[in-house]
């Protein structure tokens, strides 16, 4: 028997649209990992800070709120947000795969990374992901960009390219 939400809460269903969105929409991305990364964050702050038009603020923290992927932290206005790093594994035929805070970070910067927005459109979210997991390899020190293009079928520089793209991301949530 299905059960309907209660007002305020919103459809699991709804949730996963908004997550989605993250994946594609690289300004609802970027307004997400600053309200994570920034202690006490407001609207007003994304306006200014991320060049965002007033609107589209107050829209798409709405939708993110709704969503339950930031809270309000301060109940008076200006009301101040945060938001927890998530991380949710879909499984779909066997495969795996993990979407995490950092690889909306990730998506977030498409607009202002070349290289992350002409590698987003030849490979797609999924092939992002699974640079951003060599990243963290070469980061490490244990891949190469060699490695990482036989590995994914591509040309070295390509693979060069989106590590060094990607190297600054997983730098700074390895600092948490």
């Amino acid at each position: 028997m299905s059960q309907s939400t209660t007002p305020g809460e919103t459809p699991p269903i709804q949730q996963l649209r908004t997550l989605v969105d993250l994946l594609e929409n690289p300004t609802l991305a970027r307004i997400y990992t600053h309200v994570l990364r920034t202690e006490g964050a407001t609207v007003e702050d994304l306006i200014s800070e991320l060049d965002i038009p007033q609107g589209t603020a107050y829209d798409y923290v709405g939708r993110l709120e709704d969503a339950g992927l930031i809270t309000k932290a301060r109940k008076e206005r200006p009301y101040e947000f945060a938001a927890e790093p998530l991380s949710i594994t879909l499984t779909t035929d066997g495969e795996e795969r993990t979407i995490t805070a950092e690889l909306v970070d990730a998506v977030g910067r498409r607009e202002a990374d070349q290289d992350i927005d002409v590698y987003l459109d030849r490979h797609g979210v999924d092939g992002l992901a699974t640079a951003l997991e060599y990243a963290h390899e070469y980061v490490d020190g244990t891949v190469n960009h060699r490695i990482m293009a036989r590995e994914v079928d591509i040309s070295p520089l390509e693979a060069e390219i989106i590590l060094q793209a990607l190297e600054s991301v997983v730098l700074e949530y390895r600092d948490e």
